[in-house]
């Protein structure tokens, strides 16, 4: 089991605050932060393809261009989000391993 370190979940407070779980990364809520993280990185595969495929017609209006726009930054600061909660874990993990790898063998 592994010790308990602070999550920044991929949702925020109703008053727009960040939101953190202290566990061990195995309990409900954190298997629900990581549903919905795997659900915002596949909804951002599926909007870059989309600007893929506008981009590629060359056929777009103004209106098009500013709804990708806004998705687009809806979905970048998600996956922002996700990149920082799992890069803070990585060092986090990465502390614990060289711990245990300098504590002596009893």
């Amino acid at each position: 089991m592994t010790d308990p370190v602070a999550r920044l979940l991929p949702w925020s407070s109703p008053d727009g605050k960040p939101c953190f779980l202290v566990s061990d990364g195995t309990g409900y809520v954190a298997r629900v932060a990581d549903a919905v993280e795997a659900e915002q990185l596949a909804s951002a595969l599926d909007l870059i393809a989309e600007a893929q495929c506008l981009f590629a017609a060359r056929g777009w209006t103004s209106g098009e261009l500013q709804l990708l726009a806004v998705e687009l930054t809806e979905a970048l600061v998600e996956v922002h989000r996700v990149a920082t909660s799992r890069g803070a874990r990585l060092c986090c993990c990465d502390d614990q391993s060289s711990q245990r790898e300098a504590s002596p063998a009893r």
